[in-house]
């Protein structure tokens, strides 16, 4: 079917799987620092708005964290069953990595996130403070280890061959190998950036419905302010990445840029636009920009990148994906740092609540980020191709030995399954946005804090069906405006 086989198919599935798991830790950890932050504030200023915003978010917080949980599981099994010569091979590295996040990370979280989302009146006002900020400690510290293993396929080091399996022989080089702190820094700047336009789009969302108060507000400001300060080192930290890729995998690059041949002694330029086609060894309808590549990609007006053709064909990555998937993710870091200046610009007008272009601008930009890290992590691995380990193990040579048929049915009943779940998971938490923070009324409320009675924690009590209602002629209106 298609011309795939059942390789094609196994590569399909784990992408499918791990394009759904990657949203939500990515939420889970812009949002555990959310929450930490202002639970930080309320205890500082004493302001009932961050309070009823921490509460608003740790609900959605929860639901998001379940249905990572859950997926990340999915994808761990994967690796014995349809990657098990990977996992022969390289097991020695990526198995004790993968516990290590495991027995630090998962269990910190877990320690901690009972006391966080249900011991707001049963705990100090310390303790559950701690116990948040714990909590989001122990998302960075997975981060941290799924990063270094991933890195570790990306660029290995630390390691000996013996009788066809990976030894570890230095493990400080194999956690820190060459790319791992530019990649660490990268994926975690893009899960708070990625939170903060969500943050972002939830509010403009509730004012463009007329829904204004300190609450929605805060939540607007927040995030613009997170998006203006951290957009821009998300572009300065993958230059250096970039710069990293072209030293370890070349011809990554070369096929991000679908590059294909350098001309004597011409500086490299950059193609903004085109269609590289793999069979033809040539971009199409390329615009180019001259010595921009050069520029860019080696900080300098004469050194050339390397070319496609300079490496053999089986060793090309498929420049047609990763030449469009780059540009998607840099296009949206564009439009995300022009957002954090637009907003700065109506702040210091003094209508940055009021601005209905802008605020529809940042309900759009809601899942720009979650974009942002799909499209940069297709470019991440695909461009590794045709590698699983760099350098070391090939794709074909790692999948398990199954049939076309089995590969064809476990990836039908995946779609069906992961859309059905986590599409109802999704659907939840959209309902929970919709519904917008509570807002006490008075310093003596029944949600004043630790130790005292409040509205119960559970998230799956915080959505109901008036949420629908009691703005149905308001999301009426909005829609026909869009």
């Amino acid at each position: 079917m298609f011309g795939l086989e059942a390789l094609d198919l196994a590569r399909i599935q784990f992408a499918f799987t791990i394009s759904f798991h990657i949203l939500f830790p990515a939420i889970t950890i812009g949002l555990a620092s959310y929450l930490a932050v202002l639970e930080g504030l309320w205890l500082k200023t004493h302001n009932d708005t961050y309070r009823d915003l921490y509460h608003f978010w740790s609900k959605i917080f929860a639901v998001n964290f379940g249905m990572g949980v859950v997926s990340g599981l999915v994808m761990a099994y994967q690796f014995g069953t349809n990657w098990s010569r990977f996992s022969d091979f390289a097991g020695a590295v990526t198995g004790p990595l993968l516990t290590y996040e495991v027995l630090t990370a998962f269990f910190l979280e877990a320690g901690f996130l009972g006391v966080m989302l249900f011991g707001w009146n049963k705990v100090g006002r310390g303790l559950h403070f701690f116990s948040t900020v714990m909590v989001a400690i122990g998302t960075l510290i997975s981060t941290f280890w799924i990063l270094a293993s991933n890195s570790w396929m990306q660029t290995p080091q630390g390691f000996e061959i013996v009788n066809g399996q990976v030894i570890p022989t230095d493990w400080l080089a194999i956690i820190f190998n060459p790319s791992f702190p530019y990649r660490l820094m990268h994926m975690a700047t893009a899960a708070f950036v990625a939170t903060a336009f969500f943050v972002g789009s939830s509010a403009a969302w509730h004012l463009l419905r007329g829904k204004d108060n300190p609450a929605i507000r805060t939540m607007l400001s927040m995030a613009m302010w997170m998006a203006l300060i951290v957009a821009p080192i998300q572009a300065v930290i993958g230059d250096f990445h970039g710069l990293n890729t072209l030293e370890h995998q070349p011809a990554k690059i070369a096929a991000i840029e679908g590059h294909w041949e350098n001309k004597g002694d011409e500086a490299t330029p950059l193609i903004l636009f085109g269609w590289p086609d793999m069979k033809e060894e040539r971009t199409k309808f390329a615009v180019e920009i001259p010595y921009l590549g050069s520029l860019i990609l080696t900080h300098s007006l004469d050194k050339q990148v390397p070319a496609l053709k300079e490496f053999p064909p089986e060793d090309r990555p498929n420049s047609t994906i990763v030449f469009w998937s780059f540009r998607v993710m840099v296009g949206l870091g564009f439009l995300m740092i022009f957002t954090g200046l637009w907003s700065l610009w109506l702040r210091k007008r003094d209508t940055l609540y009021t601005s209905r272009p802008f605020l529809y601008l940042a309900l759009w930009m809601g899942p720009s980020g979650l974009i942002a890290i799909l499209a940069g992590w297709f470019t991440t691995e695909i461009g590794r191709q045709p590698w699983v380990v760099y350098g070391l193990m090939r794709t074909a040579d790692a999948s398990s030995n199954h049939s076309f048929m089995q590969m064809s049915i476990t990836l039908i009943m995946f779609v069906v399954v992961y859309f059905a779940l986590f599409g109802a998971g999704l659907g939840y938490m959209m309902r929970l946005v919709r519904k917008g923070p509570k807002i006490s009324e008075g310093a003596e409320t029944p949600d004043g804090g630790p130790g005292k009675k409040r509205t119960p924690a559970r998230p799956l009590s915080a959505a109901d069906d008036s949420a629908d209602a009691d703005h149905g002629d308001d999301d009426i209106r909005v829609t026909k405006e869009i």
